[in-house]
C-alpha cells in the first residue's frame, strides 16, 4: 500500500513583498525553497512552520483566494502573544476556545486565505 504524507495546500498570492512579511516576518514561517521560470516571472515559494508545509503562488490557476487550512500546533495562546508581541501592523489576532473542544486563531493572510492555529483543548 502507499505511504500517503500529509498534504501540502497551495496559496494564492499577489503581493510578493506583502506575502514575506506575513508568512516569513510575522508568522515565522521559514522559506523551503523559491522557484521563478525567469526573472521577471510570478513567484512559487514553498514556506515552513515545524512540520506544516505551505505552497504560496503567484501563478493564475494555481489555487482560488479565499481558501481556508487548520494548522495544528501545540501552544495557540503562547504563539497568539508571541504574534502580538511583535506589534505587526495588519494583524492582532486572538483565540477562541470552541464548544467542541479545539482553541482556534483565525488569521487571514494578505491575499485574502485564511489560517487556522489550533490546538485541542478536551
Amino acid at each position: 500500500m502507499t505511504n500517503a504524507k500529509p498534504p501540502i495546500p497551495i496559496f494564492r498570492s499577489f503581493n510578493e513583498d506583502a506575502t514575506r512579511a506575513f508568512y516569513i516576518d510575522f508568522l515565522g514561517f521559514e522559506i523551503d525553497f523559491e522557484f521563478r521560470f525567469e526573472p521577471g516571472t510570478p513567484l512559487y515559494m514553498g514556506v515552513k512552520l515545524g512540520e506544516c508545509e505551505l505552497h504560496l503562488s503567484e501563478h493564475f490557476g494555481d489555487a482560488s483566494p479565499g481558501s481556508s487550512v487548520r494548522i495544528e500546533i501545540d501552544d495557540v495562546a503562547g504563539y497568539c502573544q508571541a504574534l502580538n508581541a511583535k506589534n505587526y501592523k495588519h494583524a492582532r489576532p486572538g483565540y477562541l476556545d470552541q464548544e467542541w473542544g479545539w482553541r482556534d486563531m483565525t488569521i487571514d493572510d494578505p491575499n485574502g486565505n485564511r489560517l487556522i492555529f489550533c490546538e485541542r483543548i478536551e
